[in-house]
């Protein structure tokens, strides 16, 4: 049976009128293989594909120029000659630099009291500014105009506002009798002004909270109300819970943020009076491109970086205690 079932096999495949034809397979044949991919697959690929742009770009401006600065920190480079290597010199000199600790004192100091005040703020306007009434769109831009104007031209004019002799705050004071103050060149007022001004422009968190308490379900508040809360039970029991991952993500940003603090001190203040404006960027900055010291300047920034990751690390660790995310 097996000879027979060979030999019909192979008189079908050599008849020209059998309609099926078994094709030979020559040695020098090349062989076709079919890879067929997965949907999931192909997705990912066309994702990164997607990406590669970014990718490219975050290579070469962001993690590049990080690898570079940590490499320069181990330097003494002033930007006119070639960097020489001085290995852990720079960080030494870090821990004996009064000025430095300095930065740091007031860069904490700044961050203590910006976050808390910014956020409250903020969140205060987004619930008035969250009730349905007329106009509300134009209230909404008015409370959102000082967000898009250079922060150059804010700090030049509140430094016009708050100049000891002819600044039109001072003026004011003296029209009703009241004495003047030096104001942003007072050591014990300068770093509150550039708090103030940082409350001042709340907009943009102002708006992410706006967006944040739209998504907040009025069966909820329906729900309080049937038991008896008011507006502050309210507010606390479903508003803050319900919108705390948003709360979050500005705590987070404006961490970073605060740490970088440099545009108005560096505007109004360039420092001063008495350092006391002489926040951590600003002094990495003088440092750099003042005192031609890049090798020491970029050590001060890879200690900030650290220092910046590491309160950020503990916040993201610190957040499943209070933030609450919806499940489904």
């Amino acid at each position: 049976m097996g000879m027979t079932k060979m030999k019909n096999q192979s008189a079908i495949s050599n008849n020209p009128n059998s309609g099926t034809t078994i094709p030979k397979m020559d040695r020098n044949t090349p062989r076709r293989f079919n890879y067929h991919l997965s949907i999931g697959t192909k997705e990912a690929i066309a994702g990164y594909l997607m990406i590669l742009p970014w990718i490219i770009y975050y290579l070469a401006f962001i993690a590049g120029p990080m690898l570079g600065a940590f490499v320069i920190s181990f330097t003494n480079w002033d930007i006119l000659t070639g960097p020489k290597w001085i290995g852990f010199e720079n960080y030494r000199e870090l821990f004996h630099d009064e000025i430095f600790w300095l930065s740091i004192y007031n860069t904490v100091f700044y961050t203590i009291l910006a976050i808390p005040l910014h956020v409250v703020v903020a969140l205060s306007a987004a619930l008035i500014l969250n009730i349905r009434t007329r106009f509300i769109g134009i209230y909404r831009t008015l409370f959102y105009i000082p967000v898009i104007i250079s922060p150059v031209a804010i700090g030049l004019m509140w430094l016009w506002l708050l100049y000891p002799d002819f600044g039109l705050i001072n003026l004011g004071l003296h029209s009703i009798g009241l004495p003047s103050l030096k104001w942003i060149y007072d050591p014990h007022l300068s770093k509150p002004i550039i708090i103030a001004i940082n409350t001042w422009l709340f907009g943009s968190t102002m708006v992410i909270f706006l967006a944040a308490l739209q998504d907040v379900p009025r069966e909820l508040y329906e729900a309080a109300e049937i038991d008896g809360a008011n507006l502050i039970d309210k507010i606390w029991n479903v508003t803050l819970p319900m919108i705390s991952p948003a709360i979050f993500f500005v705590i987070v940003l404006q961490t970073i943020a605060s740490f970088q603090v440099f545009t108005y001190a560096y505007v109004m203040t360039k420092g001063g009076p008495g350092n006391s404006t002489m926040f951590t960027v600003l002094y990495i900055w003088k440092n750099a491109f003042e005192y031609f010291r890049m090798g020491y300047a970029t050590a001060i920034g890879v200690v900030l970086f650290f220092i910046t990751l590491t309160v950020t690390v503990f916040q993201f660790w610190f957040s499943k205690f209070w933030v609450h995310y919806e499940t489904l």
